[in-house]
């Protein structure tokens, strides 16, 4: 059974940054896309940065620059690094991984990403 567990949310000040972990367990596919999304409130869920098993990555032009995704396959754990918080960026992060690359492109969108974590709520002051 695949676990996904987000860490490393809180809060910041403007400016700031922080950096975002997720442990994925019981995850067996040598292919995949993984990816961060988040929910700021009162809006749907929007996808931030994907990452496959090749370690190509795609951003989401509302944080290209500021926000890097990264794995480590070697602990099973996806990053992402955020610099640069705007009180815009306070929300629910959440972590996803697919079953087994079911697309060519790791995709933005959420749908064909099956596991997903609880979420961790970064909060920016200004």
């Amino acid at each position: 059974q695949v676990q996904v567990e987000e860490s490393g949310g809180g809060s910041v000040q403007s400016g700031g940054s922080l950096r975002l972990s997720c442990s994925v367990s019981g995850y067996t596919y040598s292919r995949y896309c993984m990816g961060w999304f988040r929910q700021l409130p009162g809006k749907e869920r929007e996808g931030l940065a994907v990452i496959d098993d090749q370690g190509v990555t795609d951003y989401v032009d509302a944080v290209k620059g500021r926000f890097t995704i990264s794995r480590d396959n070697g602990k099973n754990t996806l990053y992402l690094e955020m610099s640069s918080l705007k009180p815009e960026d306070t929300g629910i992060y959440y972590c996803a991984a697919d079953r087994g690359r079911r697309t060519p492109i790791c995709t933005l969108l959420g749908w064909p990403y099956d596991h997903w974590g609880q979420g961790t709520q970064v909060t920016v002051s200004s």
